[in-house]
């Protein structure tokens, strides 16, 4: 969110007229023409345009006196830099450029053309047009500077070049690249930068002596220059060091693809090794002797550049895993020892991965460092760069790895559910190898209980990720549990709540916040023995504890106060999405025996939901709309199930708590229970399911002067006389009590109660559906064909010809029937 002042700046140049916006570029250009040493108001007139021209995502079209002087003025040595930065910055954002003016603009001072290079790639729209400032690039690194200034500023460009078109490089290229790279890897000086002594008064400044660089702990630096080696200054060769450094990872994944035969690199003898270690000693010299030397050198057919490369960031890692033992004076330190931690076993894995021979090494180094900071919560996201490591190579070492994934699939996340980063590094962990974690690392399913923790947490953050968590987590084994959990996530989310604050505050303290005692009186419960139960199956680490708990109610009751929390909220709001993706998942795997208990799932939970606004409407619509899809799937359950959905549908008072999905579930009933679906379905089960629906029909459809007017939608009475209609139709006994209650029906619709609520059209809507069920009822044969059509009505077809539609099949035997009752029997 933006300052007042920031925001009225950012309006005022969203909005400058055309006409002042022209009067501001000549003034601009008056400005840079006049003025060599730019003062105070070409800076601020600079930054203005600057504002102007990056406040809206369109781009701004300069005059092109104004462009060629600010393309003329990026080129040139004589400015400050803040100046280049601001000429960059315009020149970024402005229509699209001349490319081949700009790179013929490239000079030979490698900090100005970083400036134009930025400008280029960010308006290039070919390869073409990388092509030049590529090449400059090259030839700034290989060659000397004339000031002694190693080109730091190539790096940034030639990354984001290679980003852009990998294949931009040739092979030569990228043997040159390589071999610089393991120049500044290697051979930065251990010595610190000069730094210049204010010297006394009768003495000028003087150059001190120089000193060793020294390693975090403040032991003198004995081996190679690192990026974790400390020092009041550094020299050029030290920061090309750790430009290198960050740059590797992204060179290794581009170009080093293509291996070691045999290992050659892992396994030298040695002669080759004392041969490798002439040639690195000399390669300080200058690019020219080192080309000459290579070409010469025996050791260089040994280890071509990619390989030597590969070893020397071997190495170079290897030494960052030792340092990182050590314990660091600043704090600042400390964290720069975890970052390093994770890019160095990221890498190690990359090379590992490209030359299967470097494993043996490294995991000693790697396993060592697991077993120095796994008992440390501090260093937890360091762990996840090294469970990728075991991931990829524990099987090739014979190592085993199920005491890493305990680590970070059990404490993690139950003792850090709240922390953003480590939620969402983990969580992209998961995504990147989820293939080999769910058929790999059993305990990657079994632990589903505790990542969610994660998603209850930070649920806004995390949803799209757990969309394409969530099917790998399933399995015939733990869907019905996947189910409950997902239906219990805001209850989770208000027991993190209270284990967070429970741990924050003493026990004896009445902690009173945003909604006051009610909050407290929630987490006094949580600390009670009594509850203890129901809290610790909701935080389990593990699933196997069983699907649900018995006392779920006395569960949703303790955690009521917690229902209006921001938090608990938006996480209701994310399992209506959840319970989309499981359900059409599930139905891939699912088998009879999985279907009948999750339909068993969706009745009994919808009586055990938390109270959140909202929160029950939303799922009985995920209900309706994947019960329907179960039953279509294995139409048989609605025999399997008779007794809860006759239950179920026998409840008036779901018409009114649970409407939409009363409504699917009797419309099911009428569907599915026919022998056609299932040779178990008998008359005498129809007849119980047709008297209980016609007891719920004749209790809604009471009219009497003390009654209420009816407060549900006029759909139910009609889904409920259509199921009994189609019920009667396989049981034709039945059919004359339907009748009676049908006629019954038009009375209760032309009553006062029921037109004093429903509309004329609600009213005739089931009125005419009455007639029509009575009048097909009237032949049943034909309303056994009508009311329950072959497998064919159920195509596609069927619902758009509106010539076989049954809508018109239902209208034509109506008039029918009107027109020739005389034919009827009675």
């Amino acid at each position: 969110m933006y300052s007042t002042g920031t925001e009225s700046l950012l309006k005022q140049a969203r909005e400058i007229q055309d006409e002042e916006l022209q009067k501001f570029y000549g003034r601009i250009s008056k400005l840079l023409n006049t003025n060599r040493d730019f003062g105070n108001e070409t800076i601020d007139s600079l930054q203005r345009l600057n504002l102007i021209v990056s406040a809206t995502k369109y781009a701004k079209t300069l005059p092109s006196d104004l462009k060629k002087k600010l393309q003329m003025l990026l080129v040139s040595k004589a400015h400050p830099e803040q100046i280049q930065v601001l000429f960059s910055s315009v020149l970024r954002e402005s229509l699209p450029l001349s490319i081949q003016d700009l790179s013929a603009g490239l000079a030979e001072d490698v900090k100005s053309s970083s400036y134009v290079a930025a400008v280029v790639l960010s308006q290039v729209a070919c390869k073409d047009d990388v092509a030049p400032v590529c090449l400059h690039m090259l030839k700034c690194m290989e060659a000397r500077q004339t000031d002694g200034q190693i080109c730091k500023h190539t790096l940034p460009i030639l990354t984001k070049l290679i980003s852009y078109s990998p294949e931009i490089l040739t092979e030569d290229q990228v043997n040159l690249v390589s071999r610089k790279l393991v120049d500044w890897l290697r051979y930065a000086s251990i010595q610190q930068g000069a730094t210049m002594s204010s010297g006394s008064f009768f003495s000028g400044p003087r150059t001190r002596q120089p000193v060793p660089v020294t390693e975090v702990d403040g032991a003198v630096a004995g081996d190679f220059f690192t990026v974790l080696c400390v020092g009041r200054s550094f020299g050029e060769d030290q920061w090309m060091n750790m430009y290198a450094f960050s740059m590797i990872r992204k060179w290794l994944l581009t170009y080093d693809t293509e291996g070691t035969s045999g290992g050659e690199s892992a396994h030298l003898s040695p002669i080759q090794i004392m041969l490798s270690q002439v040639q690195d000693d000399r390669s300080e010299v200058d690019s020219s002797v080192v080309s000459m030397v290579s070409a010469t050198s025996s050791s260089s057919r040994l280890l071509p550049p990619k390989e030597r490369l590969r070893e020397k960031a071997f190495e170079y890692c290897h030494r960052l895993i030792e340092q990182s033992d050590r314990k660091a004076i600043k704090r600042t330190d400390t964290e720069l020892q975890k970052a390093c931690i994770v890019e160095a076993v990221t890498i190690m894995d990359i090379i590992c991965k490209e030359d299967p021979s470097y494993v043996y090494r490294a995991f000693p180094s790697v396993k060592a460092l697991y077993g120095r900071i796994s008992a440390e919560l501090a260093y937890a996201r360091v762990l996840i760069p090294i469970a990728q490591f075991y991931l990829n190579h524990s099987e090739m070492a014979a190592v085993d790895s199920e005491v890493v994934f305990r680590q970070l699939f059990s404490r993690f996340p139950s003792e850090l559910f709240n922390e953003p980063a480590l939620a969402y590094e983990l969580v992209q962990f998961c995504r990147a190898n989820i293939a080999v974690l769910k058929d790999g690392v059993s305990l990657y399913r079994q632990s589903f209980p505790n990542l969610f923790k994660f998603l209850a947490w930070n649920s806004p953050a995390l949803i799209s990720d757990y969309m394409e968590l969530l099917p790998s987590l399933m399995s015939p084994n733990t869907a019905v549990e996947i189910l409950h959990s997902l239906l219990d996530l805001p209850c989770l989310a208000a027991t993190l709540d209270l284990q967070l604050r429970s741990a924050t505050y003493q026990a004896s303290e009445r902690v009173l916040w945003d909604h006051g005692s009610k909050i407290a009186s929630a987490l006094e419960v949580f600390r009670q023995p009594s509850y203890r139960g129901l809290f610790l199956y909701i935080l389990r680490p593990e699933a196997g504890s069983g699907d649900t708990i018995d006392r779920l109610n006395m569960l949703h009751e303790v955690l009521s106060e917690m229902a209006a929390s921001p938090r608990v909220m938006q996480c209701a709001q994310v399992v209506p999405v959840l319970l989309h993706v499981f359900f059409n998942n599930v139905t891939e795997f699912a088998d009879q025996k999985l279907t009948n208990q999750l339909t068993l799932v969706l009745l009994e939970r919808s009586s055990l939901l938390y109270n959140i606004n909202q929160f029950k409407i939303e799922l009985f619509r995920v209900f309706s709309t994947h019960i329907r899809a179960l039953c279509k799937l294995h139409p048989s359950l609605i025999v399997d199930q008779c007794r809860e959905l006759l239950d179920f549908a026998g409840s008036t008072a779901n018409i009114y708590s649970k409407e939409e999905l009363y409504t699917n579930v009797v419309w099911l009933i009428g569907e599915y229970l026919s022998v056609a679906h299932d040779p178990r379905c008998s008359v005498e089960l129809i007849t119980s399911f047709f008297e209980s629906l016609e007891a719920v029909l004749f209790e809604i459809s009471q009219v009497r002067q003390s009654a209420s007017p009816p407060s549900y939608p006029p759909h139910v009475l009609t889904t409920l006389m259509t199921t009994l209609a189609k019920l009667a139709s396989r049981s034709q006994d039945l059919i004359p009590r339907l009748s009676l209650s049908l006629s019954k029906l038009c009375t209760f619709a032309r009553s006062k109660p029921v037109l004093a609520c429903y509309s004329e059209e609600d009213a005739e809507e089931i009125i005419t559906r009455a007639h029509e069920l009575t009048n097909l009822l009237k032949l049943p044969s034909v309303a056994q064909f009508v009311l329950a059509p072959p497998a064919l009505g159920e195509s596609a077809r069927w619902h758009r010809d509106t010539n076989t539609s049954l809508p018109r099949a239902m209208r034509t035997i109506t008039e029918l029937l009107h027109k020739q009752s005389n034919f009827l029997p009675g």
